[in-house]
């Protein structure tokens, strides 16, 4: 058995003041165990706070740069939906003026009134031709994102896109895929239109295309219950609601081809635009033109009022093709 034994001696300058500890080798041997097994606890200890630190502050400037990439992609989302919109209204605007134009089946003949829009010589085409060839292709765009869009996690059609959990990278690179698709085929289709327009350049100052007053629908065509009576009839026309004397506009040229007051429509005017093409005006509080005077757009013919069977101050506008009665909205560009 070991026995051994170290005496440590502290003495101090100070007579008696002297101080001995004596431990055996074995617990001397424990002691420097102890000491260096907790000196290698600390310093572990230390590295792993100062790492933890140093990771902290990495989140810190993750985290900062992860909302400035989120505020970016909001700011990049807002102008996506921005244009997504705008493409909407583009289809509108496009299928009215087919709508209104005739230009959907190109084999009937034309059943609207013609008027001059453009300068003598002037080829409406050719300007925005040579914008359209300066613009990148749309196939330019699409295989940019081509690397991206190859295989998207998202089942488009089962709702994900409209997902609050899947708005990322991967839905919004599908949404920007089918704007950039759905401006390809807007542009296909506005070009088209544009040369069929060009190629009737005369067409549209005789076109019915705008709001013959403003103010505010009340009601529109189709079905509805009958003020009156209460029971679904047939309304025919549009109903714009507005104060007592507002203006009433032609919106197109024409020939005015009736004023006169009916029990219903009150004082009436009506405009032939010429091949078929026939729009009416109601309710009149009075007409400001005559029978067989020619009109043009924006000539005011009338003022709003209530004569006839009204509920109040509105003009009651129709358009008849060949007699029929058709949905004046399909005949309004400008909503204002």
């Amino acid at each position: 058995m070991d026995r051994k034994t170290y005496t440590l001696i502290i003495a101090s300058n100070r007579r008696g003041a002297t101080v001995s500890f004596t431990v055996s080798s074995s617990w001397l041997k424990a002691a420097i165990i102890l000491s260096f097994t907790f000196l290698v606890i600390f310093t572990a200890a230390a590295v792993d706070y100062f790492g933890l630190l140093q990771s902290e502050n990495q989140n810190k400037i993750f985290k900062a740069e992860n909302e400035h990439l989120k505020r970016q992609f909001q700011v990049v989302e807002s102008k996506l939906s921005s244009l997504e919109s705008n493409l909407d209204r583009v289809q509108n605007f496009t299928k009215k003026l087919k709508v209104i134009t005739n230009v959907e089946d190109e084999s009937r003949p034309l059943h609207l009134a013609m008027g001059t829009i453009a300068k003598p010589g002037q080829d409406l085409g050719e300007e925005e031709n040579i914008k359209m060839d300066r613009q990148p292709s749309s196939e330019f765009f699409l295989a940019k994102e081509a690397p991206f869009s190859e295989k998207l996690p998202l089942d488009e059609q089962g709702g994900e896109l409209s997902r609050d959990d899947q708005r990322n990278y991967a839905s919004l690179s599908v949404r920007i895929d089918r704007a950039i698709q759905q401006t390809q085929l807007r542009e296909q289709g506005v070009l088209q239109l544009w040369e069929s327009l060009s190629e009737r350049q005369s067409l549209i100052n005789a076109t019915p295309n705008i709001k013959p007053a403003r103010g505010w629908y009340t009601s529109r065509f189709g079905y509805r219950v009958d003020p009156f009576n209460g029971r679904p009839e047939m309304h025919a026309g549009l109903d714009i609601a507005a104060p007592p004397g507002t203006p009433v506009y032609a919106p197109a040229d024409g020939v005015v081809s009736y004023v006169g007051f009916e029990p219903g429509y009150g004082k009436i005017v009506s405009i032939d635009h010429g091949y078929g093409v026939v729009t009416r005006f109601a309710h009149n509080s009075r007409v400001v033109t005559e029978q067989g005077k020619k009109v043009s757009r924006r000539d005011i013919i009338a003022a709003v009022g209530t004569t006839g069977r009204s509920s109040g101050p509105h003009v009651h506008y129709e358009v008849r093709v060949n007699g029929i009665p058709v949905d004046p909205q399909n005949y309004i560009l400008d909503d204002e």
